[in-house]
């Protein structure tokens, strides 16, 4: 098993009331397994994906990564992890835009200790990948809305992650832009036998992935999605 969440719950205090997001969410994620999570907006798939990355601590449950629970783990050892075993993917690429596509791949290289000019060729084999060999030396306001979401792509890829984690990745783009990113992340699983668990609002673009669960009001359903 590559992670698991037992019994999750996240629970936020808002004023005299108390939200609870999330409750008793149960997901096994295996090694090189493509997981799409749907819900509507506010249905907690947000909440999950950051409690699953160690960006926020669940109310109760716990997280286990290669069998080890990650809340046992100092805020240096999360911070670790992320970087060497997970990739994130935002619905806003997130990319530091006074740096090139080329610099915004290299850089988790750089801060898990890999030589720059190391760095620097892993990120053009990787922009190369996704179609971006003619925008290494762009900064983001230079790429449009897909290529800057493909530059992201390529940054969570980085330092070879077990899992990438990708909140609502297509969710800023037109219709077949979407697509296209969509194709991309199902063809680099199983080129690269990298895990990805997908948040979206989309059920079309959804189905396609080989396993689909939904979250209702921070409830998961284990029925597989039909399209």
């Amino acid at each position: 098993m590559l992670m698991e969440c037992r019994q999750l719950s996240r629970v936020y205090q808002d004023g005299d009331r108390q939200l609870q997001v999330l409750k008793d969410v149960n997901i096994a994620i295996h090694p090189g397994e493509m997981l799409a999570i749907v819900g509507s907006s506010g249905s907690g798939k947000s909440t999950l994906l950051h409690c699953l990355g160690g960006l926020d601590k669940p109310t109760a449950g716990e997280v286990l990564f290669a069998g080890r629970a990650i809340q046992d783990w100092s805020a240096n050892q999360l911070a670790d992890w992320r970087n060497k075993e997970l990739g994130f993917i935002y619905q806003f690429h997130h990319l530091l835009p006074e740096f090139t596509a080329l610099e915004n791949v290299a850089m988790p290289q750089l801060i898990a200790g890999v030589a720059t000019g190391d760095a620097k060729i892993r990120a053009e084999q990787l922009l190369t990948r996704v179609g971006l060999a003619e925008r290494l030396q762009h900064r983001p306001a230079e790429l449009s809305g897909g290529e800057r979401q493909r530059v992201a792509i390529a940054r969570a890829l980085a330092n070879s992650p077990r899992l990438v984690l990708a909140d609502e990745p297509t969710g800023n783009l037109d219709d077949t832009t979407a697509e296209q990113v969509f194709e991309l992340l199902l063809e680099l699983n199983q080129e690269l036998d990298t895990a990805f668990v997908i948040v979206t609002h989309d059920n079309a673009l959804a189905a396609k992935l080989p396993r689909t669960l939904s979250l209702h009001h921070g409830v998961l359903d284990h029925k597989e999605l039909i399209a």
